[in-house]
């Protein structure tokens, strides 16, 4: 079913606009939140994504750092969960890695604001969902 993951789930993830994030929370059950794209995609094990130092979502990845990724493409209704950790960065390298003009539209004092942090996530399984079939596969 699936030849290259790879590529083809990095074609799935490219085309959204949309990503949703899980965490977990002190409750000890599952917190999905929509986001916008991963702003750097290494692969499909690495992903990062610009949020509020501040948020609900930081505060639970610096708790407990599991967490999952899905993507889906309703048009095919196919998609693809990943699941591994997400690391909460807020030196200036990672900051400076995946800033964009505009930024300041969240973050008013820039890069190096406070409440602007990164968040990579590094992938270790995938489930891939299409053509009314499953699909588990690992990621190195």
């Amino acid at each position: 079913m699936l030849r290259d993951p790879v590529q083809t789930i990095g074609n799935l993830i490219d085309k959204q606009g949309v990503s949703f994030i899980s965490s977990v929370g002190a409750d000890g059950f599952p917190y999905t939140k929509a986001m916008l794209p991963p702003r750097r995609r290494e692969g499909i094990k690495t992903f990062y994504f610009t949020t509020n130092t501040s948020s609900l979502r930081v505060s639970q990845y610096r708790e407990n750092y599991k967490a999952c990724l899905y993507f889906c493409d309703k048009r095919f209704f196919r998609g693809v969960m990943l699941r591994g950790v997400m690391e909460v960065l807020e030196d200036p390298d990672s900051k400076q890695l995946i800033w964009q003009e505009g930024d300041t539209q969240y973050y008013r004092q820039g890069v190096t604001d406070p409440d602007y942090c990164v968040l990579r996530f590094t992938a270790h399984m995938g489930r891939y969902y299409a053509n009314y079939q499953s699909q588990e596969f690992d990621i190195e």
